[in-house]
């Protein structure tokens, strides 16, 4: 596979960090061998590669505190303790009304209660289930 100089200069930071394939990486070589242009080219980029490796980013002055400063204060443990009981609370009386009110018509209250009633004051058949467990005394009267 041979190479021209534009193709070599547009590979040749990917050859240089080693992430080209074999036989492109072969062809780049021998493609600087030959090549005083490229060749040149390729050792520049590794001086600035190396004066870049070689450069030590100072830590800002500070910077620690800063970062701190700026993280969620933990709040104490009493704090997270009387804001558990809170929630705690707030759950279980929502949950006692909510609750109230599902049952509710169970207890004789809205309108289960108004119509249990309403059944009691019902006209049954004579001789019915219903008349006898509503009027139990009559029955016994004409027997």
């Amino acid at each position: 596979m041979v190479m021209e100089c534009r193709e070599v200069q547009e590979r040749l930071s990917a050859w240089l960090d080693q992430e080209t394939a074999e036989p492109e990486a072969a062809a780049l070589a021998a493609h600087l061998e030959s090549c005083p242009v490229c060749r040149r080219e390729a050792e520049a980029w590794r001086r600035l590669d190396q004066v870049l490796a070689d450069l030590e980013a100072p830590t800002p002055s500070g910077l620690a505190p800063q970062v701190l400063s700026r993280l969620p204060r933990r709040r104490s443990r009493w704090q997270r303790s009387l804001s558990l009981a809170a929630s705690l609370v707030l759950g279980i009386t929502l949950g006692g009304a909510l609750a109230g009110n599902f049952f509710a018509p169970l207890n004789g209250e809205g309108n289960g209660g108004e119509v249990l009633a309403f059944e009691a004051f019902q006209d049954f058949p004579q001789g019915s289930l219903g008349h006898l467990l509503t009027y139990p005394a009559d029955e016994d009267s004409q027997a």
